[in-house]
Order: structure tokens, then C-alpha cells, then sequence
């Protein structure tokens, strides 16, 4: 099991950044996502950019109902669909 999402920014157009409890981060590309349904009204930059962490199931959510599952996003999971977001560990220069 994933630690929990501490917090999640969005950084370019379907790019968001996910911070974890344990200090970790990932950046999710959810472009691929973009088709399907649930997905769709992230096409609209304002509702991507209200992507926040639920507070009960602690997953990175937007209002629109789209969410993505913690433990795909630290890389523990594999995604249970295809096309899948995808996952990268940002490097610190």
C-alpha cells in the first residue's frame, strides 16, 4: 500500500505533480486518460487545475468525479486499464 498523498499541484497542460507522506513525488501525464469519459472534463484547464487530494479515501481527485489511485501513481499497482497515465520521478538537479 501506497503512503498516503500529502498534496498535488498541476504543472503543464495534464501534467500534475504528487506529493507523498514518505517524501516521495511523482509527476502523472494523465493525457492518455483524456479520452475516456470521466476524464474528458479535464480538457478544461480550469477543471484540471482544481485537482486537489479527497480527504476520505486520501486519492488524487477532481471535482468532476476523475481520480487516480495512489498506489498506481507511486508505482506499486499496475494500472488496471489501458491507456494509463504516465508516471515519472522527477529528478533534482
Amino acid at each position: 500500500m501506497a503512503p498516503d498523498v500529502a498534496s498535488v499541484s498541476s504543472l503543464e497542460p495534464y501534467v500534475i505533480r504528487v506529493f507523498f507522506e514518505d517524501g516521495e513525488v511523482r509527476d502523472v501525464d494523465i493525457e492518455p486518460l483524456m479520452g475516456g469519459e470521466v476524464f474528458r472534463p479535464l480538457r478544461d484547464r480550469e477543471e484540471f487545475l482544481r485537482v486537489r487530494v479527497d480527504e476520505q479515501t486520501r486519492a488524487v481527485a477532481w471535482p468532476s468525479g476523475a481520480d487516480l489511485d495512489p498506489d498506481v501513481i507511486y508505482g506499486i499497482a499496475a494500472p488496471a486499464r489501458q491507456p494509463a497515465a504516465r508516471v515519472t520521478t522527477p529528478q533534482v538537479v
